[in-house]
């Protein structure tokens, strides 16, 4: 792996950030233009890559059954890897309900391998490199290069974790897909404020969904 790969994800997994609850009037809600609408048809035809950089076909995720796709920024985020962490220890919570959980980032694989094994991640978790998938979702945010290199003096290299050099990675963002189509969905630019495992699943039930 790239030592600078190696260097700003050790920094990022050895302290995940304890987020703040998102505000339940926001639950569920997403800003004008990002993310897909509640109703909207799945996308289909996306491939994203498993750890072993092997494609994955999403039409045959989706087709598994109610599967809430979590996007995060990357493993380098320290809030993403809080996330991933309360999701992980919440799965079988989500299992119970008939929910299948896979998150996806614009992280290469080998990155988004280190951060499922950091958390023991019990979910697929998926690279998007080429960003079809977070394109087709409407989740892409591009950091601007004054922010990359304000992260660059903190020891963090976008390039280095997804490959990319625009800066383009994931709105923090979660669809549920069922049955064709997004059922669900929360997104939000402010990448410190998470729904808790607690507040997706309370909105679940109070939708009678999946």
């Amino acid at each position: 792996m790239h030592l600078a790969l190696i260097a700003l994800l050790a920094a990022a997994l050895a302290s995940p950030k304890v987020k703040a609850p998102a505000p339940a009037q926001t639950i569920g809600l997403a800003q004008q233009g990002v993310g897909l609408a509640v109703g909207t048809p799945a996308p289909t035809g996306l491939m994203a890559q498993n750890l072993r950089s092997e494609p994955v076909p999403l039409d045959k995720v989706f087709a598994a059954g109610p599967t809430l796709v979590v996007f995060y920024r990357g493993g380098w985020c320290p809030y993403c890897n809080g996330q991933l962490r309360d999701l992980s220890l919440a799965a079988r919570r989500f299992q119970a309900k008939g929910v299948r959980l896979v998150a996806i980032s614009v992280d290469r694989p080998d990155a988004a391998a280190t951060t499922q094994a950091a958390w023991e991640i019990p979910f697929p978790v998926l690279s998007d490199s080429d960003l079809t998938a977070h394109e087709a979702f409407r989740v892409v945010f591009e950091v601007d290069e004054a922010t990359r290199e304000t992260y660059r003096g903190w020891g963090i290299d976008l390039k280095a974790a997804s490959g990319r050099s625009d800066g383009r990675i994931a709105v923090p963002a979660m669809f549920l897909v069922q049955g064709g189509a997004v059922t669900w969905s929360h997104a939000d630019p402010a990448y410190k404020v998470r729904p808790t495992p607690d507040q997706v699943l309370d909105a679940l039930s109070a939708a009678g969904l999946p």
